[in-house]
């Protein structure tokens, strides 16, 4: 599985966010000089994040960004699952609807679709942005 910019983006996007917005919204603009991003790119990428709760927004002058909830309380998975529309490694019709795959009841390859795809869940789920910006805290520290 490869995860494309708009994941990669999106979670350093929301990892700045979280460092930034504990005292006030924070701004596109200001997301986007820090981590090299360009704005209208973020605007697509907080625009999706909006839609699901994950951010909030406010208007005029002092405007901005904020998270839509408690840092511990979104998963990576959430986050990649918005911005990437799932995390499947592989898409096996025989681990979907009952009778999509005329041969599921023999496929042994399909229980090995289904584990990969369910430790990629699992692992991106374990993972909290609260984690992730604390991590980037220690790293910046360190400098």
């Amino acid at each position: 599985m490869k995860l494309s910019t708009r994941a990669r983006y999106g979670l350093r996007a929301l990892i700045d966010l979280g460092l930034h917005s504990e005292i006030e919204t924070v701004s596109l603009q200001s997301i986007a000089s820090r981590q090299k991003i360009s704005v209208s790119y973020l605007e697509q990428l907080m625009a999706l994040l909006k839609k699901a709760g994950i951010v909030t927004s406010s208007r005029g002058a002092s405007g901005g960004y904020r998270l839509g909830r408690p840092a511990q309380e979104i998963s990576v998975g959430d986050i990649l699952r918005v911005l990437e529309g799932g995390l499947e490694a592989a898409v096996c019709p025989g681990n979907e609807d009952e009778g999509s795959c005329q041969g599921a009841d023999l496929c042994v390859a399909r229980y090995v679709w289904k584990r990969i795809n369910d430790s990629i869940n699992a692992a991106a789920d374990s993972m909290t942005l609260y984690e992730l910006i604390e991590e980037s805290r220690r790293v910046q520290n360190n400098q």
